[in-house]
């Protein structure tokens, strides 16, 4: 499927996503001054062509939790909020705000860490830093997260391999429909 179009898709969508949440993303916010004293959670991650972006999300850790992928992240860091933020996806609703700025797709690769030398080999070899991040995907939707980098960078390649408007629009309906568990926290 032509970039442009993507780009055009992921631009329209995240306004109109950020229109339409307007009310649950102050909401949220609000809750979350109450729940840590700092709502957003800004982490710098792995873009396009291995170019460092500042991802944000709503924030469902302590402020002491340790920046490491989630699933190396103990459940206790976990906030009554943030738990509730997690099971429903709306920690994931601020990352519209990276989709309009081009740092995003609304359908990519998850974004790693910088700290994830493993992944980022297993998607450096396969090409997977060619395309832009994603706030959903095909190995989301599937279950599959960074705690196993081959199979991730596997299931990635094979999205991009597969890419067409039709997977486009069945990962984001598959992941608004509640598909796929997110990142594993132990």
């Amino acid at each position: 499927m032509n970039s442009f179009y993507v780009r055009f898709l992921d631009f329209i969508c995240a306004l109109v996503g950020l229109l339409l949440t307007f009310p649950v993303l102050f909401l949220v916010t609000l809750a979350g001054y109450f729940d840590t004293g700092s709502p957003i959670f800004l982490q710098q991650r792995v873009g396009r062509y291995k170019r460092p972006f500042t991802l944000i999300k709503f924030r469902t850790m302590s402020l002491e939790t340790q920046s490491v992928a989630s699933h190396l992240a103990s459940t206790a860091s976990i906030t009554k909020l943030g738990k509730f933020l997690r099971k429903t996806k709306i920690d994931e609703l601020p990352q519209l705000i990276n989709v309009l700025k081009g740092e995003m797709s609304l359908v990519g690769p998850r974004p790693n860490l910088f700290n994830q030398d493993e992944l980022i080999a297993e998607r450096q070899k396969r090409g997977v830093f060619d395309v832009l991040p994603g706030i959903t995907g095909l190995a989301q939707v599937n279950d599959i997260d960074m705690s196993t980098p081959e199979l991730l960078a596997e299931w990635d390649k094979k999205m991009i391999d597969g890419f067409s408007l039709g997977a486009y629009f069945k990962y984001l309906i598959q992941t608004a429909t509640g598909k796929g568990a997110g990142d594993r926290v132990k």
